[in-house]
């Protein structure tokens, strides 16, 4: 019986490493127009080294769920951990916004044995019962991203240039590596029955996707994030193009936003006391989905200010933080052995949408806010459409359980 203390440490480490992606998305957003200046490019090419950490990080998590479960979770992290390091500081020597590109895929791919392997040790730690919660508080930490990492992108990027981003987010990764060697326990021993052949894989993969829950509440909270997603790759142009804001102010903006969407996943902790998962998820994506298409109307109307622009954002991004840890505990509930595959096939998901998402709005590149705007209304309307029709086939399920 581990003391509070205990699951205290375990919890925070857990959200460091659920973090260091998100860190590397948002520290360097500020850093965009120095970035395409130095490297002699446009703001809308350089948007493209997101969607490539996108691909990286949907693609690497297919590699690392197996992994996980063979090896047990510390080996394969220490070398996701490792890569993220090398590579972070390679972007310190590139001179081409190609090379930032590639790079930056390999990055992700690092970074992406973190996610993976967080993910799949709240399984391992805590009951399901308890999942939830512990996933709200994951989001606390993991709320420290856009809360801190513009902010910080921004001043750093304005007194020491770009490349000290990379310096940073390469020193983290190595103390999220002492702390994981020295203060995490590895509870899931290694499973030598976990085959690392291509066809065993796919069909631990297909397995796990063949569980009603699982795709139905992977596929809600994902294609719900997709808005998060479109915010993350349109916010550098809509307030740094078209309301010219410096670095700085975006970044403290980019901070303000984050706060709705960390107090709506601490709040949900409360609600777990007196609602389930399912009920709380539902609500939320009703009031994103109004939130969006009232956003929209004001957009095609010529109606939208800056205040309300960010008033806006602030509400849609609250309701995403309500909607994640709930769908991530109810996806992740019905798995022991293929946690570490399940985790990972959740996540492949949401950050190859993510991908998807932020590619598009690269490529359509505007310099309007309709694109952004659009993706929410689109995204949140699916999204409630699956938890509306999937959420009633949870009984379906029962007897397919038993195969994991």
């Amino acid at each position: 019986m581990r003391s509070k203390r205990q699951n205290f440490w375990i919890i925070f480490i857990l959200g460091t490493l659920t973090a260091l992606g998100p860190f590397s998305i948002d520290m360097y957003l500020p850093a965009f127009p120095d970035i395409a200046l130095d490297l002699k490019t446009d703001v809308a090419s350089v948007a493209i080294s997101l969607s490539s950490f996108f691909v990286g990080i949907s693609l690497g998590q297919l590699v690392y769920g197996p992994l996980l479960d063979r090896f047990g979770r510390k080996k394969p992290l220490y070398y996701g951990l490792a890569l993220y390091i090398l590579t972070s500081l390679g972007c310190l020597f590139i001179h081409t916004i190609d090379g930032l590109i590639v790079l930056r895929f390999l990055q992700a791919l690092g970074s992406c044995a973190a996610a993976v392997a967080s993910m799949a040790m709240v399984r391992d730690f805590f009951p399901v019962k308890d999942s939830a919660k512990v996933f709200s508080l994951l989001i606390l930490v993991l709320g420290t991203s856009p809360l801190v990492a513009p902010t910080v992108g921004g001043y750093v990027t304005a007194i020491f240039g770009w490349h000290s981003v990379f310096i940073i987010l390469s020193v983290m990764a190595f103390f999220m590596m002492l702390a994981v060697a020295l203060a995490l326990p590895d509870k899931h021993k290694p499973d030598a029955s976990i085959s690392l052949k291509l066809k065993p894989i796919f069909k631990n993969y297909l397995t796990v996707l063949k569980i009603p829950p699982f795709y139905t509440y992977t596929f809600t909270g994902a294609i719900a994030f997709c808005g998060l997603f479109a915010y993350v790759a349109g916010s550098p142009m809509v307030f740094m193009d078209i309301y010219q804001l410096d670095a700085k102010t975006f970044g403290w903006i980019f901070a303000f936003l984050s706060v709705g969407f960390i107090s709506a996943s601490q709040v949900n902790s409360f609600l777990l006391r007196r609602f389930e998962s399912q009920q709380i998820a539902m609500t939320a994506l009703i009031v994103q989905t109004m939130t969006a298409y009232v956003f929209l109307v004001f957009v095609l109307n010529a109606w939208i200010t800056l205040p309300l622009f960010i008033m806006f954002l602030f509400i849609v991004l609250a309701c995403v933080g309500f909607t994640a840890p709930n769908t991530s505990a109810l996806a992740l509930a019905p798995f022991s052995k293929y946690a570490g595959s399940a985790s990972a096939l959740m996540g492949a998901v949401q950050m190859g949408l993510g991908a998807i998402t932020s590619l598009l709005l690269g490529f359509l590149n505007t310099k309007t806010s309709l694109p952004m705007v659009v993706t929410m209304c689109i995204s949140s309307t699916l999204a409630l459409l699956i938890i509306f029709i999937g959420g009633k086939t949870k009984a379906s399920a029962v007897h397919m359980l038993h195969e994991l």
